[in-house]
């Protein structure tokens, strides 16, 4: 019974799918229905179906444009796409993230890109990866206190216990670590030449440069979960760029991750000892204006938070035309630097689910 309903809920979605992607795309409703019975003999043959290149990547597409708690959904229609789903050692997917990484970063001018892996099939994972993004700074936990990103403390650990040895500087990019179906998990060091870091300036407060900060070019996010009609894909990395607050007001701020707004503040020479002097205040818009300013002079593509509130009413406007629903998570639509300066702060969202979509899932095992 469990099998059948499984079957049943798959072709639903299966279904659902297929429609809706179909009718975007200007395909007539005969092809439609034959997609759709092929698909249905598909899943009660096998228990699972393939979806063709182009559903592959229209979905994909249409997840980013579902995520709720993405403010950069303007573009949705401009991820590249790269089908992996013929990959399944953990040396052939290392080899395409290589790809993926160099082929985002495209010279500073980064591209939204995904590269998706084959999919779950009946609850297995072909292949998987165990970082949180493809680049991402190694934490070490030293006493009470921590030497670089406290997020990453559990898969340094591990990559430690694999033999890896970082250099335990705040800035150690972790290595990749992909694991195969029933092995174990292996360790892949990237090339220096690969990693494209941005030296955090200031352009006015000069000893910002002495502080020794930095921070990588490209967010790729490696450890969630696309879904696409059904069929989960687990591993599918995939990254837009930068929004400027993501690293100046969250991952350097933070207290519990880089915590350099004391050390901003000493710089200015800003009284660290009462809140009403709005230290704090004055040396997060300090760096921020730092990040933003690296990044133009390193020549690597990134967004002030006002203009990404613009664009994305212009999604907005572009959804309601094309008679979609605009779905958001407010909590994480809103900037954390001068939210109510922005109109999502003022508007109402619906976080209702639709898919396809990206989840967040079990670390693998």
């Amino acid at each position: 019974m469990s099998i059948s309903i499984k079957t049943n809920n798959l072709l639903m979605e299966a279904t659902h799918f297929i429609k809706k992607c179909y009718d975007e795309l200007g395909i007539s409703k005969d092809k439609q229905e034959k997609r759709i019975e092929d698909i249905k003999s598909e899943i009660y043959r096998t228990k699972t179906y393939s979806h063709k290149s182009f559903e592959l990547s229209y979905g994909a597409k249409m997840a980013w444009r579902n995520n709720n708690r993405c403010i950069g959904r303007l573009l949705w229609n401009t991820l590249h796409v790269f089908d992996a789903r013929n990959i399944f050692t953990a040396e052939a997917a290392y080899e395409k993230l290589i790809e993926h990484i160099d082929f985002a970063y495209n010279d500073g001018k980064v591209r939204s890109t995904i590269t998706i892996f084959p999919p779950r099939i009946n609850g297995v994972d072909p292949i998987r990866i165990w970082n949180h993004q493809l680049l991402r700074y190694a934490g070490y936990k030293n006493d009470d206190a921590v030497i670089g990103d406290s997020t990453s403390i559990k898969l340094t650990n591990m990559c430690e216990r694999m033999g890896w040895q970082g250099k335990r500087t705040p800035f150690d990019i972790l290595p990749l670590v992909i694991q195969e179906f029933e092995k174990s998990p292996k360790l892949f060091e990237l090339p220096n030449e690969l990693v494209k870091e941005v030296p955090i300036t200031h352009p006015h407060l000069n000893d910002v440069s002495k502080l020794g900060v930095k921070w990588y070019a490209v967010p790729i996010i490696s450890d969630m979960c696309l879904e696409i009609g059904g069929i989960e894909y687990p591993m599918a990395p995939f990254n837009g760029w930068y929004m400027g607050t993501e690293i100046g007001a969250r991952n350097l701020a933070d207290q519990d991750r880089y915590n350099l707004l004391p050390k901003i503040a000493e710089i200015m020479g800003l009284d660290i000892n009462s809140s009403r002097s709005l230290w704090i205040d004055k040396a997060l818009i300090e760096l921020n204006i730092a990040v933003l300013h690296s990044y133009q002079e390193a020549g690597v593509t990134l967004i002030d938070h006002h203009t990404a509130a613009k664009q994305f009413k212009k999604f907005e406007e572009n959804e309601i035309k094309s008679g979609r629903n605009v779905t958001g998570n407010w909590v994480w639509l809103i900037p954390p630097i001068s939210p109510a300066t922005t109109h999502i702060y003022h508007k109402p969202y619906k976080n209702n689910l639709e898919t396809p979509n990206y989840f967040y899932q079990s670390d693998p095992s």
